[in-house]
């Protein structure tokens, strides 16, 4: 897993939009880019139109790296069906996303933690690597003895999100399961994603 070097909320004042929805959100305050030059913008070009809507989605799933987003990318375009359509379900089949997803962590960053920290199970077994893909009914499931962490109480009772309709999570016994792949249109993006336009940044 690469480290991030930089905070991730200068990820959101960099592109200029609140990510993750976050009420703490620096966005919320100074709506434009940090350092020296950050209020200066320029019109961007088609490929900084690619390129921002490229990092928005990178951001979002917990500052992806590149060498690992272009390869669900490539996954994406070697699927049958709509490549952008492709790449949301590839994300959103991530351990972490789900895990996210279901608000056993506050954040996908918190999430990526938790899951390579070891605290979940998926069909009874122990899997700690975040970027494992999750399939139709598989169940997870925080471990017994992490399930009164503090950090996963505190995300369960969050009021921030919704459990979106293609998860089914019981939360009083820390235990969910994936129904199916979602389309674009019912991931509860806090802001616009455009995965058509990351395709077509890849495919210059």
């Amino acid at each position: 897993m690469t480290k991030r070097t930089e905070s991730k909320f200068k990820i959101n004042r960099r592109l200029g939009v609140n990510l993750w929805g976050r009420a703490k959100s620096p966005v919320a305050k100074r709506d434009y880019g940090p350092g020296q030059h950050g209020q200066r913008r320029k019109k961007p070009s088609d490929y900084g139109v690619q390129l921002m809507a490229k990092q928005k989605l990178k951001g979002y799933y917990g500052n992806i790296g590149e060498k690992q987003f272009r390869k669900y990318y490539e996954e994406a375009v070697r699927r049958k069906g709509d490549t952008s359509e492709n790449l949301i379900e590839l994300l959103e089949r991530r351990l972490d996303t789900v895990v996210y997803r279901m608000k056993f962590a506050i954040t996908p960053f918190a999430a990526r933690q938790f899951v390579s920290h070891g605290h979940l199970l998926v069909n009874g077994r122990r899997v700690n690597i975040s970027s494992y893909l999750v399939a139709n009914d598989d169940v997870i499931e925080v471990r017994e003895k992490s399930k009164q962490l503090a950090v996963v109480l505190d995300a369960t009772q969050s009021g921030e999100r919704d459990t979106p309709e293609y998860l089914e999570v019981d939360h009083r016994a820390m235990k969910g399961r994936y129904l199916r792949a979602p389309k674009l249109a019912d991931v509860p993006f806090p802001v616009q994603m455009e995965p058509n336009l990351v395709v077509e940044f890849y495919s210059r």
